[in-house]
């Protein structure tokens, strides 16, 4: 006995505007440093920020003025980046290949290394000590945290970059 039988496709497609989050991100290991820094550079742009309108001294300005511009620049892109990785399926995969993550990563490296230890060194300069001392003290040691968090991600960047 033969029979006979119909199939019938039917292709529908719609579009959306619902906002996806990229909820597998948190679980990577760059997702979780790109956090931790957003979140360290957020401590020390609020330390530094809070304390330099209060004390203003021409001997302690530079350091610091050097410090909040470099924490707020990194906040700032490093908060770009995670936000774009988190709302987009296909960034997080993409930029992570490129040569991009590995040169930003290993700047800010370079220059919050240094800006965090300008601050530490002036801090524990003995004409400095007493004035605020303990809240620069601390946004300098979390400037260097969050500098090694940096070179963590340069190492990464750079194995996701040449595919090892």
């Amino acid at each position: 006995m033969s029979h006979s039988v119909t199939i019938t496709r039917t292709t529908t497609s719609t579009t959306t505007s619902a906002l996806l989050i990229n909820t597998g991100y948190f679980k990577t290991f760059p997702g979780l440093l790109k956090l931790a820094q957003v979140i360290l550079g957020a401590v020390c742009v609020g330390i530094s920020a809070h304390y330099m309108t209060i004390y203003r001294d021409v001997y302690g300005y530079v350091p610091q003025l050097f410090f909040l511009l470099m924490t707020t620049t990194f906040l700032i892109a490093t908060a770009c980046l995670f936000f774009s990785c988190l709302f987009s399926l296909s960034t997080a995969t993409i930029i992570a290949k490129t040569l991009y993550e590995l040169m930003y990563h290993s700047i800010a490296f370079i220059l919050l290394l240094a800006a965090s230890l300008t601050l530490l060194i002036q801090v524990n300069n003995h004409q400095y000590r007493g004035r605020y001392y303990e809240p620069y003290l601390a946004a300098s040691i979390i400037g260097l945290v969050n500098s090694a968090l940096y070179l963590l991600s340069a190492i990464f960047g750079y194995r996701s970059y040449r595919g090892i």
